[in-house]
């Protein structure tokens, strides 16, 4: 069994994004900060990110300066707050392909990547429809789809069909199809080795922006309210959600959204000399201990 230590990373992040971008319904409340983050898992055998950012480079950035980002680091700053390198990271485990989830592919050069091959087919599929169809790919930079294609040809790409146990020991894979993207997904990280168990997160891309979409803005008498940007179904959203809970074993705790600004609220963080957040999810603690920050 592996153990995993659990970083989120922060290398960007929006200022003032809209609440109702990320909050469905939440029209006129004004804005939040969005954060761009890595999530960082380190066993002893593994050194794996879930998504990996962008580059501020060609079309990513300037779909990054669109979107009002600001602040970005590179992947080997952001890394060497954790004694790390981009060479070190031998797995990257997408989430989804939106510009700031998949535009960092050439940015490590030694992991393989894992994607649902419902994300990059239906990708593929958008990319080749009228330009009146445009807005399917507003946040998706067509470089990144071909990249992952190149990948598939060097053999550093993994593509994968639904859900998947023990992908790497303890680390499970759940599909959510025709929510945010045509083949979003979420990743359980089991480090006791149970299905559900108190040492147990889920890492959530973009199927959570805020808890509010977990609990509707009422703790006390919670309800599923899914994310207010996103190109399918709002009721398999809905559900997705509520899969995302059951992963947590119905600890909203064991939820981690990446974009989530109040992350440092619940677990311990510092700042880097750049002002970006490093947040302590979890650290191992010797070869079979684990420590839930």
């Amino acid at each position: 069994m592996s153990i995993y230590s659990i970083w989120v990373l922060e290398y960007a992040y929006i200022p003032e994004m809209p609440l109702s971008a990320l909050v469905y319904g939440e029209h006129n409340k004004g804005t939040c900060k969005l954060p761009y983050a890595y999530t960082l898992l380190k066993s002893d055998d593994h050194t794996i990110l879930i998504d990996c950012g962008h580059d501020d480079a060609a079309y990513g950035k300037f779909l990054a300066d669109r979107s009002g980002v600001v602040n970005w680091a590179s992947p080997r700053d952001v890394l060497a707050e954790v004694g790390m390198t981009p060479e070190d990271i031998d797995h990257v485990i997408i989430t989804h392909a939106h510009f700031d989830h998949m535009g960092g592919l050439a940015l490590f050069p030694n992991a393989k990547f894992h994607i649902q091959e419902t994300e990059l087919s239906r990708w593929i599929w958008a990319m080749s429809l009228d330009r009146r169809f445009r807005w399917l790919m507003r946040t998706t930079d067509p470089a990144d789809i071909l990249r992952c294609v190149e990948l598939a040809r060097d053999g550093r790409l993994v593509s994968v069909n639904g859900d998947r146990e023990d992908v790497f020991p303890g680390i499970d894979l759940r599909i959510a199809a025709d929510t945010h993207t045509p083949g979003s997904q979420f990743v359980v990280i089991r480090n006791d080795g149970r299905r559900a168990s108190e040492d147990s997160f889920v890492i959530t891309g973009d199927l959570v922006y805020r808890m509010e979409n977990l609990h509707g803005g009422e703790p006390a008498d919670p309800f599923y309210r899914p994310v207010g940007m996103g190109i399918g179904s709002q009721t398999n959203m809905v559900f997705a959600l509520d899969a995302i809970v059951q992963a947590a074993g119905g600890d909203l705790g064991r939820v981690v959204p990446p974009h989530e600004a109040r992350l440092p609220e619940m677990f311990p963080s510092r700042r880097s000399e750049g002002g970006l957040q490093v947040i302590e999810v979890a650290l191992a603690d010797g070869a079979t201990s684990f420590v839930r920050r």
